[in-house]
């Protein structure tokens, strides 16, 4: 039974004793006034109780009284923001969000050949969120890879896994006999990195922040790469902290200092810039290689601090020559604009000299004279992006990624080429080597045809045993495929299957054979492994395997609800096509849209409409857990890759710049009318949910499509541009986004009253004061990309006019909301916050 909230105006702050008989509260009216009454007679005396004391009232808020057996039972308080109905639902969902939490995902995985080299070991990498401690779980579990003599596999797994705690990488050395164990420590303890060998450990060293501080392990600047004959490692990892200045109370102290002085304090010295969101505290990347034999450690000299280096690999080794480390490095001369996912920061491979070998002195060995003095060579100067390197297996070229179009226009991710360098056998390095185009970007993608290459990573190991076919993985429109390339013919093939929308991501390779991880947004992940067998006219074709595994486990419920749901790929015509449009901009655009089988044709559940965020990014069709989540309390799914997304040619991609809130929007509006138009959604249902550029769309569609959605979920938005582009850590995609490839040039860290005046008419606040529908915001306190003010200022001023608002800081969370805490309660109340409005 809940209180007459006019009787107690104030909280309660303390209740000092609960009986069968009496309840005795302090209020916040002032700490000394007590009132108690019988339980007994609670109904009845509530109507007429009023207590006066100091002229101050006492409230009671929404207490609730279950009454057990005895007439009794504990005071419970309502959670913040939630009514009992609302309760009811979290809780609900809060179980069922709980089941597709736990499903693991797989990472990693590596391939390793034992002494007889038959059969083979897979080692896989799996992560499962561990809501408690806030972190992600990581394991290890392995099989082995059993070739049976009727030509078929089979893999013979462990019976359990075995968890790595504290493990920030591991690498296993090219044979396999070693493994590299990296362990970072998140205070100032020293990095411990462990040599494994059979079953135990061989060797460990601990390298104290004296030499470097934690290694990168984020798959960008990370880089770890054992020599040939496994005596040497190079690896990226944090400069030395700089040395601040010592003050005492007589002032600043000349000389060193010891932390066991007492008498003395550090000052903070100068600020250096960062790389923006998720680098925070992170300090340079610079380059290491330890002797594994003996622990010693040595920084790798020549390379200007105005590098940021990353991605390290060894070049191919040449008898009685010096050996050669190759990386990619990044200009920092001004400012560091934030680098995550953002490819269009320059950047180039550099060879420098190895340590740990004799040399008469520090000069490269170079074909021209006019270098010798050079001790870091430029590899890449004709071109404005390269990284990713990887060398032939039998060291005749180099092969790199580039991102020369993003780097070229501004657009912080673009359409990826492939090149390559004719490695000299001789070890005499070309100061200009000839850069070969593997891949070039494609420009207009036409149907069904590869659409360009779009990779986010590559494997340590990509080649087959031709020496010359590369296998990876790549967007290809709203899926993922494995590629086969060519790197000397420049041939591309599909080898995953395209008779299905489902996505599919290579793991490692074994041998000849790949295996890969294959899923679809109502289809957990599946391991799958492929070998080559002869086609019907002497064509090598892959065939593709079904791996029964323990990885990812997930519950009988999970099962059930995922068989009840269905997918397909939308091809959505584009509206309103105008005269200047390119002709890859003219062609259709995608969108994923998940259901149920079992609904009556008559009957449609409500819609949420998912916006990716970049703009230059994309959903592709592999399985979301949160996603998952959404369509299994009761909703359909319209995933909208609008044009400007990745995977659809560099003619789509790119006439997305400058039209920012305006063709985006009417992508989006153009896929929900389509999805009305053939009977699958409800027009009086219709949620939306986007983050960051998502966000910037979900934010739009409300202000310029007020009467189309019942409720909105905003992540971390971009709401004001004209407030972002003084606070974020890539005000440069301000200005690109709203003025096109010209913005890129016109970028300034001072706008001028007009750049802001045209930022501000280009954002979702411009078009605020039409907004009506009720939405939550979740925002991560620690973002740099799209500051916490913006979504701040944006709900603050929904509430000001009106509008039902919810919202959620996360005080320990970054731009991807992605804290395994953060991530459960947001989605949580995403899925409670749609259902208060689609009943």
């Amino acid at each position: 039974m809940r209180t007459p909230k006019s009787i107690f105006p104030y909280k309660i702050t303390q209740v000092l004793r609960w009986s069968s008989v009496h309840l005795h509260i302090t209020t916040t009216a002032s700490p000394s006034t007590r009132f108690s009454f019988s339980t007994s007679s609670l109904s009845e005396r509530l109507k007429r109780f009023a207590l006066t004391r100091h002229s101050l009232s006492a409230k009671l808020k929404d207490v609730c009284f279950a009454m057990d057996g005895s007439g009794a039972s504990p005071l419970k308080e309502m959670p913040l923001g939630l009514d009992e109905a609302s309760a009811e639902e979290y809780a609900s969902q809060s179980k069922l969000l709980q089941e597709f939490t736990n499903v693991s995902s797989i990472d990693k995985a590596w391939t390793l050949k034992p002494n007889n080299g038959k059969d083979s070991h897979a080692m896989f990498s799996i992560s499962q969120p561990n809501l408690l401690a806030n972190k992600r779980r990581k394991h290890i579990i392995s099989s082995h890879i059993l070739k049976e003599s009727n030509g078929s596999t089979s893999f013979i797994w462990a019976p359990f896994p075995i968890e790595m705690t504290g493990v920030s990488t591991m690498v296993p050395s090219p044979s396999g006999s070693k493994l590299l164990v990296v362990r970072n420590s998140e205070n100032e303890s020293p990095t411990q990195f462990e040599i494994w060998s059979g079953s135990q450990v061989e060797k460990e060293f601990q390298i104290p922040h004296s030499i470097h501080g934690s290694v990168y392990s984020d798959e960008w600047f990370e880089g770890i790469s054992w020599n040939s004959d496994e005596t040497l490692i190079a690896y990226v990892a944090e400069e030395p902290a700089p040395s601040k200045p010592t003050f005492s109370n007589f002032g600043y102290k000349k000389g060193s200092s010891t932390d066991k002085d007492c008498d003395i304090w550090k000052g903070q010295g100068d600020w250096e810039e960062e790389w923006g969101e998720t680098y925070a505290g992170k300090r340079q990347p610079a380059l290491f290689v330890i002797n594994i034999n003996s622990g010693d450690v040595r920084f790798v000299e020549g390379i200007g601090k105005s590098l940021s280096v990353g991605q390290v690999v060894w070049a191919p080794s040449t008898e009685g020559l010096h050996q050669y480390l190759v990386f990619v490095g990044w200009s920092s001369n001004g400012r560091k604009l934030g680098i995550k996912y953002c490819y269009n920061r320059p950047c180039a491979l550099y060879a420098v000299r190895a340590p740990f070998q004799e040399s008469k002195g520090n000069e490269l060995n170079l074909k021209s004279k006019a270098y010798e003095d050079v001790c870091v060579l430029n590899l890449t100067q004709s071109i404005s992006s390269a990284f990713f390197p990887r060398f032939s297996p039998d060291g005749k070229f180099l092969v790199f990624l580039s991102a020369k179009s993003s780097v070229d226009s501004g657009a912080h991710s673009a359409t990826d080429s492939l090149h390559r360098i004719d490695w000299p056998t001789d070890g005499k390095l070309d100061p200009s080597p000839k850069i070969v185009d593997v891949v070039p970007v494609v420009m207009c993608a036409e149907d069904d045809c590869f659409p360009g290459l779009y990779c986010s990573s590559f494997l340590s190991k990509p080649w087959l045993s031709d020496g010359r076919t590369m296998i990876l993985s790549s967007v290809w429109r709203s899926t993922q495929a494995i590629l086969s390339v060519n790197v000397l013919s420049g041939n591309i093939v599909r080898i995953s299957p395209s008779d299905s929308n489902f996505s599919w991501n290579v793991l490692t390779l074994d041998g000849d054979n790949i295996i890969a991880v294959s899923s679809s947004p109502v289809d957990v992940p599946q391991i799958k492994y492929a070998y080559l067998v002869e086609g019907s006219s002497n064509v090598p074709e892959w065939s593709w395997a079904d791996i029964s595994s323990p990885i990812p486990r997930y519950s009988e419920k999970v099962r059930t609800l995922l068989s009840t749901l269905q997918f397909s790929v939308m091809k959505i015509p584009v509206r309103g096509v105008s005269e200047n449009l390119s002709k890859g901009a003219s062609k259709p655009f995608e969108a994923i849209f998940v259901s149920s089988k079992s609904k009556k044709s008559n009957v449609r559940d409500p819609l949420i409409v998912m916006l990716h965020g970049g703009p230059h990014s994309v959903s592709v069709s592999s399985f979301s857990k949160n996603m998952a989540f959404l369509s299994s309390i009761g909703y359909s799914l319209l995933i909208v890759n609008y044009r400007g997304s990745l995977g659809f040619g560099e003619e789509a991609l790119q006439s997305l710049p400058g039209k920012v809130g305006y063709q985006d929007v009417n992508d989006v509006l153009t896929a929900i009318d389509h999805v009305i138009d053939l009977g699958l959604a409800d027009p009086s249902k219709i949620t939306v949910l986007g983050g960051s550029h998502g966000g910037f769309l979900t934010t739009h569609l409300i202000g310029q499509a007020p009467d189309k959605f019942v409720a909105a979920a905003a992540r971390n938005p971009v709401c004001n541009l004209a407030l972002m582009v003084g606070t974020t850590d890539i005000p440069d995609w301000c200005y690109v986004e709203t003025w096109g490839c010209d913005g890129k040039s016109m970028f300034t860290e001072a706008p001028s009253a007009e750049h802001l005046d045209l930022l501000y008419s280009k954002s979702p606040i411009s078009h605020l004061s039409k907004v009506k529908t009720p939405t939550i915001f979740l925002l991560g306190a620690q973002d740099l990309r799209v500051p916490v003010s913006n979504g701040l200022q944006y709900a603050r001023a929904l509430k000001e006019k009106g509008c039902e608002v919810k919202l959620m800081v996360f005080p320990n969370d970054v731009h991807g909301i992605e804290k395994p805490q953060s991530d459960f309660e947001s989605f949580l109340n995403i899925g409670v916050w749609f259902k208060k409005y689609c009943k």
